[in-house]
């Protein structure tokens, strides 16, 4: 969790006082998500809520994201991501993201974690007002894992 923090902290600082002080550009509703290959049932209901900043780091680059959400564990999660945009219209967006989870008391349940603090990165793709990720997974308990939901642009 300390981890997570100082990561948090650490890009709003990066992002300038200005932009963290201007609010997010986006929320975006997490609805669920799809284990693909799993070996063991997983909670593929989850609910959460994502504040996205847009192009507010590496030079307007790279947006910010924070949020928590309801893990397929069935307990509550926080994360923070960095993601670059390929594509970009106001219909479509494609882009590369990284960033960490904190799963309380199931950093154990992955391959890659420090404590309960887990690392994720994948692809991400939006039309209109749908979103949906697609995070590999080291296939001890699923191959890959499908994320979607909604998101609004705040204006």
């Amino acid at each position: 969790m300390r981890v997570l923090a100082a990561a948090a902290v650490a890009a709003f600082f990066a992002a300038g006082q200005h932009d963290a002080q201007a609010g997010p550009d986006r929320v975006s509703i997490l609805l669920g998500s799809h284990h693909v290959g799993a070996t063991r049932n997983f909670e593929e209901f989850n609910p959460g809520i994502i504040l996205v900043w847009d192009e507010r780091v590496w030079r307007g680059n790279l947006d910010i994201a924070a949020g928590a959400y309801r893990n397929s564990y069935g307990d509550g999660s926080l994360a923070l991501s960095l993601a670059y945009p390929f594509v970009k219209t106001d219909d479509w967006g494609l882009d590369l993201f990284g960033g960490f989870s904190w799963y309380p008391g199931n950093g154990q349940q992955f391959s890659h974690a420090i404590g309960d603090v887990v690392p994720i990165a994948g692809l991400q793709a939006r039309y209109r007002n749908v979103f949906m990720q697609a995070i590999p997974a080291g296939g001890q308990a699923a191959d890959a894992v499908f994320s979607f939901g909604l998101t609004f642009a705040m204006e």
